[in-house]
């Protein structure tokens, strides 16, 4: 794969932010570039290293020839793992998914983990070993994307992944879907740090529109959320900054250890979220005896800018203020943001409609971090107790 190579980079405290770095070309072979400007990672680098990558598809009723898309668009290499929020009454459309993937195995013996999010085995597998972040006041695990990601990545973990990564499974592109994989692992080969992470962004965005398909550069909630994620980092450092480009990217990828040390927040707020506990714990030089090691290793985050575009289902003008709110929410709660970057952030929100004249956005719900949990002890509970757990292996 040819990338453009990463040139420019912002330091804050501890974490190194690389400026996006679009693909020019994604399958090479030579080593031998003869570029400064390009970075070439090797196809057989690439695909050494994927088998090593965990991927995650959070679901929840999507149409299953999207996830049947995706599910053959993942490289073969990589364990994937399904977790699904699906009904499983009036319809059972969990079951169909089960049958689908149970069709997909049969046909390529790819490597697929599935469980659904709601299984009573996941709660318990949580409750016994103290977590009860992740449950709601009847013990059972709350509904949202971010409590779906979490038990892929104690799946991946138990798995013995080194990194994991996440792809939305109502994609209408699955050769998309094969590139984001490549994607990752080429941040991964360029990272040398052990807690590294590689975030999306799309070429473009297709909407249907009367002239056919328009090829929008950003999202709404994109253009929204990386405005105010680069006036946020401006108030760590007091330089005016725009490498932010990823703030809502659902497609991207973590090193485990990563992964392991860092809460997460509920539902459609976590990929904001990632950025903001990052920049308020390791931006500054403080307290640097509890993650020693992070500190003296440092946190990369890479941008790669994909060849393909994303085109993928549409939720709906409510989802997108739900998106909208719930990031601005991380943004307007974190220690960094200032009284004059809240006030930005409520004009902005009452502009659009979304919050009325006195009202707050949500502050994110926190889950704290995975590395309290014995991974192992967690998997043993859930193989004796899940029902809906599936395993799919050669």
């Amino acid at each position: 794969m040819l990338l453009e190579a990463p040139v420019y980079k912002e330091l804050f405290g501890a974490i190194e932010i690389y400026e996006v770095q679009k693909v020019i070309k994604l399958d090479t072979q030579t080593r031998d570039v003869g570029s400064f400007t390009v970075k070439n990672i090797p196809r057989e680098d690439i695909y050494n290293i994927l088998e090593d990558i965990a991927i995650v598809v959070p679901m929840k009723n999507e149409k299953l020839q999207l996830v049947d898309g995706v599910l053959k668009a993942i490289p073969h290499q990589c364990p994937i793992i399904l977790v699904s929020n699906s009904k499983r009454e009036g319809p059972n459309l969990f079951k169909q998914e089960v049958d689908l993937v149970k069709h997909f195995y049969n046909l390529t013996h790819s490597k697929v983990l599935m469980v659904h999010q709601k299984d009573a085995g996941i709660a318990k597998a949580f409750q016994e070993l103290g977590y009860t972040d992740i449950l709601d006041e009847k013990g059972t695990i709350r509904s949202g994307k971010g409590e779906g990601m979490l038990i892929g990545i104690l799946l991946a973990k138990s798995l013995g992944a080194k990194y994991v990564g996440f792809v939305d499974a109502d994609n209408y592109i699955p050769g998309s879907v094969n590139e984001y994989v490549k994607d990752y692992a080429a941040g991964f080969l360029m990272n040398e740090t052990d807690y590294g992470m590689v975030r999306l962004s799309w070429r473009h965005k297709p909407k249907v529109g009367k002239r056919g398909l328009y090829f929008r550069k950003w999202g709404r909630v994109s253009e929204i959320t990386n405005r105010y994620m680069n006036a946020l980092i401006g108030e760590g450092t007091n330089f005016e900054t725009s490498i932010i480009v990823t703030g809502n990217a659902g497609e991207h990828a973590m090193t485990i250890k990563l992964a392991e040390m860092m809460p997460f927040s509920t539902g459609y707020s976590i990929e904001p979220f990632e950025l903001a506990f990052l920049f308020e714990r390791f931006g500054v030089w403080e307290n640097i005896e509890e993650y020693k090691e992070v500190y003296n290793q440092g946190i990369e985050i890479f941008q790669i800018e994909t060849l393909n575009p994303h085109l993928h289902e549409e939720k709906g003008k409510e989802h997108v203020a739900d998106m909208i709110l719930s990031s601005l929410g991380v943004i307007y709660h974190s220690k960094l943001a200032s009284n004059r970057l809240k006030e930005q952030i409520l004009e902005d929100l009452k502009l659009h409609g979304i919050l009325k004249e006195g009202e707050e956005p949500p502050k994110p719900r926190i889950m704290r971090p995975i590395e309290v949990i014995d991974a192992d002890k967690w998997m043993k509970i859930v193989e004796d107790n899940a029902e809906t757990l599936f395993k799919f292996e050669v």
